[in-house]
């Protein structure tokens, strides 16, 4: 699920904006943690891997909410 929810989003913020920066910064932790859960997912650690899983979620849905995300596909994904 948090791999199909990090290719739904892109950066909200105009290029030319400070805030830009700070969305990719969110894109880039959800990445982070999405690495590390399914690290934990090969290596047999279901718990590990679902937490890690469920705060790169949350990385995304703050951003999304903070207006520094905006969903491009399916808006289920999301608290939105």
């Amino acid at each position: 699920m948090l791999h199909s929810a990090l290719a739904m989003v892109e950066p909200g913020p105009d290029e030319a904006s400070p805030l830009h920066a700070g969305s990719g910064d969110l894109h880039a932790a959800a990445r982070f943690w999405y690495v590390e859960g399914a690290e934990h997912l090969e290596a047999g650690d279901l718990a590990g891997a679902l937490a890690r899983f469920s705060y790169g979620y949350a990385w995304l849905d703050a951003g999304i909410r903070a207006g520094l995300l905006r969903v491009t596909g399916e808006r289920g994904l999301f608290t939105v």
